[in-house]
């Protein structure tokens, strides 16, 4: 099982190259940064969904991290 010490840089670093290709990230509806998607995304307890946002092209244009709420 891979640690959250050791997905945190991973998903830092595809989230920050993926900001600086133009592509908007949002984390629970608030526009965010590779940073804070990352920190809490790993390090929380709670799960998050990422929602893939595409153009009328299908170029993707954001993605939306949502955390997951259980009834």
């Amino acid at each position: 099982m891979v640690s959250s010490d050791e997905r945190a840089p991973t998903m830092l670093s595809n989230l920050s190259t993926i900001s600086k290709k133009g592509i908007t990230l949002y984390l629970n509806g608030l526009s965010s940064t590779p940073d804070e998607i990352a920190d809490i995304c790993v390090n929380e307890d709670t799960l998050y969904m990422p929602d893939y946002v595409m153009d009328e092209l299908g170029v993707l244009k954001e993605i939306r991290y949502d955390k997951v709420v259980y009834m």
